[in-house]
């Protein structure tokens, strides 16, 4: 098959769909790769690298999309990619579309087949796609939060670790999942205060086994939240329900209850946020203050460190990618039900049930669309 990579035009985000590892071994299997100019220029890799693996090197995104059977990325397809997308064209990418309706109707007149890196499963129910991503967001929240904090940055004046005559800060995880391990990772290495919230006890008692002492577990139907909130210097979202627009666990009116200067860093806002009153960011413009509580809400953190995140992405992906391009989407899709459930949109069909109920389309399960 022939396999196009263009360059991200999300703003700020430097990583791209393919290594030039990954490209070498798509070619020893058969199969022609298509790589934008200087697409991987900003990951630290050069159109050299892109060639010497066996890649043609093309000048425009228009040629990739017109040329490829394959479109892998790792952003949201924006309106001008949209636009280029062909009738039975492949897209491969994350593509959270329960906060992306514009996104979701352009797909669906399309007509093009697109499969979403954040819902494809594994036998456990995990998202082994998603994953990767999620470990580098959740690592770079508690990074950014404890830069937010510093007072040039309108935070609290506060570090994380504290010092000598001066206590920890309180960091507060909502989500014990990929993101929220992450993040404590970071939070406890700092030796800030740390607690993490989560329904599950079962996961709860998994993350106590890890951290230990060092953090504090919450169950979430168990806990005051507005009490925890108040006294948080940092608080990370990191909540996540596969494929559907994250749930409002902190209101405009909890965000009073914040002490000035704290910092809310959101990770869920990929798909739509935890907090109310979230709104994307970029990296070039990271932070607004609603309440004096600054809001760092980058829908790409991952893209402020593109090396490592493209190197971690491919790890995850590119067995999938392989076995795409080797037996073609149908046989791929349905001789596996956890890279199914990645089918998000299909030939003008809505696939994915939480996307359909977001949106009002009528909803076809991705096997039948098939």
């Amino acid at each position: 098959m022939k396999i196009g990579v263009p360059k991200e035009i999300k703003p700020q985000e430097n990583r791209i769909g393919l290594t030039p590892d990954s490209v070498k071994q798509l070619i020893s299997n058969g199969h022609e790769v298509l790589i934008e100019n200087n697409g991987g220029f900003e990951a630290g890799f050069e159109n050299e690298h892109y060639i010497s693996a066996g890649a043609k090197i093309v000048d425009k995104a228009e040629d990739i999309f017109n040329d490829s059977e394959i479109i892998v990325k790792v952003k949201e397809p924006l309106s001008n990619e949209v636009k280029m997308i062909k009738e039975n064209q492949i897209v491969f990418t994350y593509l959270h579309l329960a906060a992306a309706k514009d996104l979701t109707e352009g797909l669906v007149k399309s007509k093009s087949i697109c499969i979403a890196y954040e819902t494809v499963t594994d036998n456990n129910g995990r998202l082994p796609l998603l994953a990767p991503m999620s470990a580098v967001a959740g690592r770079m929240s508690v990074q950014a939060g404890a830069h937010c904090l510093e007072k040039n940055q309108k935070g609290r004046g506060v570090l994380l670790g504290g010092a000598p005559g001066g206590e920890p800060a309180n960091v507060l995880i909502l989500g014990g999942g990929v993101v929220g391990e992450n993040a404590a990772i970071i939070a406890t290495g700092m030796r800030a205060k740390v607690h993490i919230v989560d329904k599950s006890e079962a996961r709860l008692k998994e993350l106590s086994q890890i951290f230990g002492d060092t953090i504090i577990p919450e169950q979430s139907d168990k806990i005051d939240l507005n009490k925890l909130v108040s006294e948080a210097d940092l608080l990370v979202g990191g909540v996540l329900i596969p494929g559907a627009e994250a749930p409002k666990l902190v209101t405009k009116d909890m965000l009073k209850l914040m002490k000035r200067g704290s910092v809310i860093v959101d990770v869920a806002i990929d798909q739509g946020g935890c907090v109310e009153t979230s709104k994307p960011t970029t990296h070039g413009d990271p932070t607004y203050i609603v309440d004096d509580v600054v809001h760092y809400c980058v829908a790409n953190m991952p893209g402020g460190v593109p090396r490592t995140s493209t190197f971690a992405l491919n790890q995850a992906t590119l067995p999938y990618l392989i076995k795409l391009a080797n037996n073609g989407y149908q046989k791929a899709l349905s001789e596996d039900k956890n890279f199914l459930a990645g089918l998000n949109v299909c030939k003008g069909e809505v696939t994915y049930k939480a996307v359909a109920d977001t949106f009002g389309y009528n909803f076809i399960s991705a096997s039948q669309a098939m």
